[in-house]
């Protein structure tokens, strides 16, 4: 099925690498216009130049979701750029682990601001374009979808042991999401979620692996699993096998799509079968 895009316009966040960049190169050759978020401007030119190709309706905008004011920029960037805000994809995030006892007021902090108040933020700033142009929309005898897609875990859903903090968030925006989805259908708003299990990016490779030390601001994180550890995990996923950016994707492109115009509300679980 041949499914365009053509007349939208997105918002990724994280889009820099990872499932972000996969997320934007379906939007993209889906013809969607797109504006590419993240904190890391080389990692984000350089999406730039490999997702472009001849299509010229991509932007991009460095900067850091957790400064209270950096969501209505990235709105009014899209706005300006493109002349609308059809499609926001709220996927930024990394980890930052720890047992409860040993998890620190700022480590549970930063968890929160950027899985959680960060989306929070994006969608508030954006809420003023999308229903005012909903209402001109009604009005003039139109009907136009438009998409949220939130991103969760199931570590939010079912809880993981170590991810005090990123358990936390990931289990805020379900009911963020739930609760906008109520108040957003009014304008035909679609909002929904997609939990990932064990998808193949720097969050879970091996701590070894030079990736897993991630600059955040001016603060360095080190993300990743202890490769016993993975290899365990890997082996009790039913599907038997990690997902790939490219399979977090188009769970997420579902939501994006036509074909979820009379989905709001809802969790999609994309972990080739497993539950912590």
């Amino acid at each position: 099925m041949n499914i365009s895009l053509a007349n939208k316009a997105a918002v990724v966040t994280g889009a820099a690498r990872g499932i972000g960049r996969a997320i934007a190169k379906k939007l993209v050759e889906a013809k969607a216009a797109v504006l590419l978020i993240d904190v890391d401007e080389d990692a984000l030119r350089e999406t730039k130049d490999k997702l472009e190709n001849g299509h010229s309706r991509i932007s991009t905008l460095a900067g850091d979701l957790t400064d209270p004011a950096f969501p209505e920029s990235a709105v009014s960037h899209v706005v300006q750029s493109f002349g609308s805000v059809d499609i926001v994809v709220n996927n930024a995030g990394y980890t930052w682990d720890s047992v409860i006892q040993k998890t620190s007021d700022e480590q549970f902090q930063a968890m929160l601001d950027i899985h959680l108040v960060a989306p929070f933020r994006m969608l508030r700033a954006a809420s003023h374009w999308m229903r005012d142009a909903a209402k001109k929309e009604r009005d003039a005898g139109r009907v136009m979808t438009r998409k949220v897609v939130n991103i969760t875990s199931i570590s939010g859903l079912d809880g993981n042991a170590g991810q005090i903090g990123y358990a936390s968030g990931k289990a805020g925006v379900v009911g963020l999401t739930k609760t906008l989805a109520k108040e957003w259908g009014r304008y035909n708003i679609t909002v929904n979620a997609v939990g990932f299990g064990l998808i193949d990016t720097r969050l879970i490779k091996p701590m070894e692996d030079a990736e897993t030390n991630i600059a955040i601001g001016e603060r360095r994180v080190r993300v990743g699993m202890q490769a016993q550890v993975r290899e365990e995990a890997a082996r009790m996923i039913p599907l038997g096998r990690l997902g790939t950016p490219d399979d977090a994707a188009n769970a997420v492109f579902f939501f994006c799509s036509p074909l979820s115009d009379y989905i709001t509300g809802e969790v999609l679980v994309c972990s080739g079968g497993i539950h912590f």
